[in-house]
């Protein structure tokens, strides 16, 4: 049986190929741009908070939480209201 030789990477412990590291490095990059970007834009609406505070006039309505209510307060939808 002959020999065949071994390589230098297969002695040791398994390392990823560079390609592998080069790709994590950019994600880590691209991620961390993104939330540097986010971060200097701010909330997407005025007046939008964090959700630490878990209370709001609408729970137990079905409505989302925090909003105040229905949608009866904006124009053009009234009920039955003919308009």
């Amino acid at each position: 049986m002959a020999d065949i030789p071994r390589s230098p990477r297969s002695a040791g412990r398994f390392l990823p190929p560079p390609a592998l590291w080069g790709f994590l490095l950019l994600m880590v990059l691209v991620f961390s741009v993104s939330y540097a970007v986010g971060r200097a834009a701010g909330p997407v609406a005025p007046g939008m908070h964090g959700t630490g505070s878990g209370g709001g006039s609408g729970e137990g309505t079905g409505d989302t939480p925090g909003t105040g209510g229905g949608m009866e307060d904006m124009p053009g939808m009234g009920h039955g209201s003919g308009e």
